[in-house]
């Protein structure tokens, strides 16, 4: 594990230490090799994260000599994504790539972890100490699938199983192997558990040639051979009545887990049928006193089974993505509690098979497998991802690091300000179907959620109606979903406007997945991701920009549309903003086609040509006033940001930046008396759709991260050095005095000016 760079961490008493160590470990990716001001911004904002303001500050004070100054310092920020129980990050050593075989067990009087990749390489960590033991390396065997320990005549050594068919032990004193290799499989090895069979200690493997097989390490010898009918790929050990038994899963679509004695070879019970789908992870337990099994599985559930019986306990524990589910079982407080991962970075965690917690790992590929261990008498689990990276958890109740204010539970897409009671706040909306208040200066959230929506929140401003501080949202995948919510009272307003028709039929999307069917009609008014206030004749209104490359107004005391749609992009509208041009009020939009257009919103027609430039889908755009001229702001998935005047619909001036990210927001906002841009940034995922109709992939070099740039548009020079966060940024807003309000992956900061 690599060593903190700041003196500030190596001064802090016992129980700080944990958590500046967990503040160094959250962007360690992102800060380990960068500039010491981009190194210091970011602890400055994980430290906020994690509710430690004053840690913040004494991050961004400790500028040195020579370096840039950051022009703002972090005033708060929300802390989903980091994660409480975490006690350390251990990187792998080599060629770790492809991990998923891991297991815990003792090395004499301290507890290890050995994790086993597909290069044939099995490292091992002291999880007291995090300390790096040693590697064995298995030679002319090719790829470790199995990982095991065991204790043999007071030895503790490591078992491996490779795609050989080898089974091989290793003294983890020396890291030397014990023994000639065990053979007798004739395919590979996949599972490698102990157990204890006529009161001796066994090492059972299992291959994907059908057999299991039972070793007695100390004499070197196969004890017992019992064909499972099919290919081996998972396995676990019980005692079930006094007997030793293994329990087995089959390779491939049949999801049957079978019971085997392993003093007679024969199967036992009846077979346990309730998975769809393959089973590549199991793990067994003692749970009130009775022998059980928790199963992960490729159709993304969790599943525990009453061994005594053979009948499942309860539903499945569902919610845990397509993917192979890792499982593990801890006893924490006399309460058994059952963790799952799989293709996402989190962990869940079920008691009485309710979900109690999410283990949040941030930057992880997905959590490949996990481990139980016990270290100084408190329960961990340890888990690690496709890049052999680990994570080390401590589940104790009293052991949680920080105090973090946890928001969203998904990304934040939209961010807006407001005044609220004489204070300011800042309005979020997510993915997860939410939008929260948030008191801009202490980071406390203002009432509950406010909740109505049913998908993800994709766009946001805020007005005043009839009096009161509203904010007007927009969501949903397939349908027109907008909603007005009284910031005062957390209550929607009035009638959503939902479901609405257009005269016109919706033209067929081809930028739309072939597997994504949508339950709209010919006329239905598709996903509006983007929305601008602005007053028309006194009254509040709002322009909206959606899905079928149209515009449209919208009277918000009456929620009716006002004319007809504004029809001239051939892509989807992205972006859309509101500003006077000649004494005219229009809208600014930029689309999926990649140009930008302004519209006159009286008569409802384009002004003048599109104006062009941008290579990729305009995501952003945004209007200010630059020496008395009206211009705006727009940013595109080709990584530029542009600024166009308005009067003349002519580029000012060179692009700003050459981002290797697309851009996702833009903001502008007056600070001592000059225009800024704010711009965001950040890594693609697989909800972003390029304009080339190409999923944007996301390889092994995947790193998610964000960047915020200002820029003063009297000079078109950067305003201060760029902010960088541990997610991409979806969304900037400036509040009414200054300060900048940042969505970035689940969280939201605030940033004030120094």
């Amino acid at each position: 594990m690599s060593e903190p760079h700041n003196d500030q961490l190596a001064t802090e008493s016992v129980e700080a230490s944990a958590l500046a160590s967990a503040v160094y470990q959250a962007s360690a990716h992102l800060h380990r090799d960068a500039e010491p001001g981009v190194r210091r911004q970011l602890l400055a904002l994980d430290a906020a994260r994690y509710g430690d303001r004053e840690l913040a500050q004494r991050f961004a004070a400790g500028e040195g000599e020579g370096e840039p100054g950051s022009a703002w310092h972090v005033q708060w920020a929300t802390g989903s994504q980091v994660a409480p129980r975490l006690c350390a990050v251990i990187e792998g050593q080599g060629s770790m790539s492809w991990t998923e075989a891991v297991a815990t067990g003792p090395a004499g009087d301290r507890p290890i972890v050995a994790v086993a990749g597909l290069d044939g390489q099995v490292s091992v960590w002291d999880l007291t100490t995090y300390e790096h033991l040693g590697e064995v390396r298995v030679a002319e065997g090719g790829d470790v699938l199995a990982v095991g320990t065991a204790v043999v005549q007071g030895r503790s050594v490591l078992v491996t199983g490779d795609e050989a068919g080898r089974v091989l032990v290793w003294d983890l004193a020396t890291f030397e192997q014990v023994g000639e290799p065990l053979t007798g499989h004739n395919d590979g090895v996949t599972a490698v558990v102990t157990a204890e069979v006529d009161g001796r200690p066994v090492v059972v493997s299992g291959s994907l040639d059908g057999t299991v097989r039972a070793w007695d390490l100390a004499v070197g010898e196969c004890v017992l051979s019992l064909s499972a009918g099919d290919a081996v790929f998972a396995m676990a050990t019980a005692v079930v009545a006094g007997r030793a038994v293994a329990v087995t899963a089959p390779s491939g679509f049949d999801a049957t887990l079978r019971v085997w004695d392993l003093a007679t070879g024969r199967q036992v019970g009846k077979p346990m049928i309730g998975h769809k789908h393959q089973v590549g992870r199991m793990v067994s337990a003692v749970i009130e006193g009775r022998p059980h099994l928790v199963t992960g599985s490729m159709d993304g559930t969790a599943r525990v089974w009453d061994l005594t019986t053979c009948e499942q306990v309860g539903e499945a524990l569902k919610d845990c993505d397509d993917h192979m589910v890792a499982v593990g079982v801890v006893a924490v407080n006399g309460q058994t509690l059952v963790l799952a991962g799989g293709g996402e970075p989190v962990v869940r965690v079920w008691a009485d098979r309710r979900p109690v917690e999410r283990l949040v790992a941030e930057h992880v590929p997905r959590v490949a497998a996990m481990a139980t261990a016990v270290v100084r008498g408190r329960p961990h689990v340890v888990t690690v991802d496709f890049m052999g990276t680990l994570r080390v958890w401590d589940l104790s109740s009293d052991r949680l690091v920080g105090t973090p204010v946890v928001g969203h539970t998904d990304n934040v897409y939209a961010v807006a300000t407001a005044v609220l009671d004489g204070r300011p706040v800042v309005v979020t909306g997510g993915v997860d179907q939410t939008v929260r208040v948030w008191d801009t200066d202490t980071g406390l959230p203002v009432g509950e959620p406010l909740i109505g929506h049913h998908g993800p929140v994709w766009g946001l401003t805020v007005c005043v109606l009839d009096g009161r501080p509203v904010a007007v949202s927009t969501s949903s995948y397939h349908r027109i979903d907008i909603r007005v919510w009284d910031l005062a009272t957390g209550k929607e307003v009035g009638e959503s406007i939902v479901d609405r028709t257009d005269p016109e039929p919706a033209a067929p999307d081809p930028n739309l997945p072939p597997w994504l069917d949508l339950p709209q009609g010919p006329h239905s008014l598709t996903t509006v991701r983007t929305l601008s206030e602005v007053v028309i004749d006194g009254r509040p209104h709002i322009v909206t920009g959606g899905d079928d490359g149209k515009l449209r107004v919208w009277n918000l005391t009456t929620r009716e549309q006002v004319g007809d749609a504004l029809k001239g992009h051939t892509g989807r509208v992205r972006a859309v903003a509101t500003t006077v041009v000649d004494g005219s009020l229009v809208a600014v939009s930029g689309s999926y086609d990649g140009t930008v257009r302004v519209w006159d919103l009286a008569t409802g027609r384009q002004i003048g040509q599109p104006m062009t430039g941008h290579t990729k889908a305009v995501r952003a755009v945004a209007t200010t006033v630059l020496d008395g001229r009206p211009v705006a702001v727009t940013g595109s998935s080709d990584g530029t940001v542009r600024v166009w005047n308005l009067t003349t619909q002519e580029q000012v001036s060179a692009v700003l930046t050459g981002d290797a990210y697309p851009i996702r927001t833009v903001a502008t906002v007056v600070l001592d008396g000059r225009p800024i841009a704010v711009a965001g940034s950040g890594t693609a995922n697989v909800t972003d759709w390029d304009a080339d109709k190409e999923l944007i992939d996301l390889d092994d070099e995947y790193i998610d991260v964000g960047t915020v740039r200002l820029w003063d548009l009297t000079t078109m020079q950067p305003f201060c050095p760029d902010l960088v966060t541990p997610a991409g940024v979806k969304a900037v807003a400036m509040t009414s005095d200054g300060r900048l309000a940042v969505g970035f992956g689940h969280e939201v900061a605030v940033l004030g000016p120094l």
